[in-house]
């Protein structure tokens, strides 16, 4: 009698099986596994979860290497540094490192021991996490405050849930509201937008780089020039201005946003209906007298337009149906705007919006389905 053939060492039955789950994950991280429907009524295609996750990790390139460069520059100017452009866009990158490697360290440590645990196989939404989260804070944040607030967000918000695809809230966004009402004098105020503490740079504590969006909270808008304090209109389109790393650059946005509609990877409705719904109590906001600013300048100040493309679209927390993708972007982007104008405490509204409406999307998805299912049933009493 042959002898029957013995399991890979990773495979079932294999002396360090209980590694398959990391060894795969390797494995399949730049090709695609042999393991895909063969047979059957199935719909095969040539993308899947990874190829997803790594092409809006591309449309954030544009986003990152501008803020990189921005980082350099708003250190630049405030400290009357005489740096050029590369001077000014490798600072802003080994400002910026640390937070990448630290984000992606303590994230994928976290979902690999997960999987492991669970015995499944690791799932690559922590791809796009992982790049989002350095994004979105200040580049001068602790890097232990950093790692604290990923593995709160992996935790709680992925993996009690049972990991990508079963979370409730954008894990990314959760991160940042940790920081913020955890460690609120390192997310807020003037003297967070600039890096201070690095080599070369004056240890000045005076210095402070308050953001379009906290100057016109104060009032300060030129009616004449159109200018926030001393940042005109094109200085927030092109991205000029201190704010968030990837959150600044309108024009970088906007690449973004096109290489996610183009591949079908967001969906533009809820990208076009949250700007409307921002537009539209921006300009409410104007007739009441809330605000002296038009109406369009929520869109290049604070993290609005970055919120609407890549926060408020991502699939697992949007609504699904395509009514309910009107309807949750338009409530996003009104609801921020709200924020913004109502509320003196609290001056950049994107995040509460969104992960608010992450917690209605479910909501709005069943009472689009129910309407319409009773529509269907009023037009067959009816036939």
């Amino acid at each position: 009698m042959a002898d029957e053939k013995k399991p890979g060492l990773f495979e079932k039955g294999g002396k360090l099986y209980w590694l398959h789950s990391t060894i795969d994950a390797f494995d399949t991280f730049l090709r695609v596994p042999g393991t895909v429907t063969a047979k059957g009524a199935h719909v095969r295609d040539g993308i899947d979860l990874k190829r997803v996750m790594i092409m809006v990790v591309i449309a954030l390139v544009p986003a990152a290497l501008f803020g990189m460069y921005n980082v350099g520059l708003q250190t630049s100017t405030l400290y009357g540094l005489d740096w050029g452009f590369w001077r000014m866009f490798f600072y802003g990158l080994l400002r910026m490192l640390p937070l990448f490697v630290v984000s992606y360290v303590v994230g994928l440590a976290i979902e690999f021991a997960s999987s492991q645990i669970r015995g499944e196989e690791v799932n690559e939404g922590y791809l796009v996490t992982g790049f989002l989260i350095p994004l979105i804070v200040p580049v001068d944040v602790p890097l232990w405050m950093l790692a604290l607030a990923v593995a709160f967000s992996v935790i709680f918000v992925k993996e009690v849930f049972g990991g990508t695809g079963m979370n409730i809230w954008n894990p990314a966004l959760v991160a940042r509201a940790f920081l913020f009402f955890s460690y609120p004098s390192s997310m807020s105020g003037s003297s967070v937008w600039v890096s201070k503490t690095w080599a070369g740079i004056p240890d000045v504590d005076a210095i402070s780089a308050a953001t379009p969006l906290a100057i016109a909270h104060e009032g300060a808008f030129d009616a004449a020039t159109g200018a926030v304090g001393q940042y005109s209109f094109m200085d927030m389109f092109w991205g000029f201005i201190p704010g968030s790393t990837g959150e600044t650059s309108v024009v970088a946005i906007l690449i973004g946003a096109l290489i996610l509609v183009w591949t079908g990877v967001a969906s533009w409705k809820i990208m076009c209906s949250s700007i409307v719904g921002g537009l539209l109590v921006g300009w409410l906001g104007q007739l009441a007298g809330a605000t002296v600013l038009p109406c369009y300048y929520q869109l290049v100040m604070g993290g609005f337009l970055f919120g609407s493309v890549f926060m408020a679209t991502d699939p697992v927390t949007a609504a699904q149906t395509e009514t309910g993708k009107w309807i949750y972007g338009f409530l996003v982007g009104a609801l921020a705007v709200i924020v913004r104008l109502w509320n003196p405490g609290y001056m950049e509204g994107m995040m509460l919006a969104i992960l608010f409406m992450n917690t209605m999307a479910p909501l709005i998805d069943h009472c689009v389905v129910s309407v319409h299912t009773s529509r269907r049933a009023k037009k067959a009493l009816n036939a």
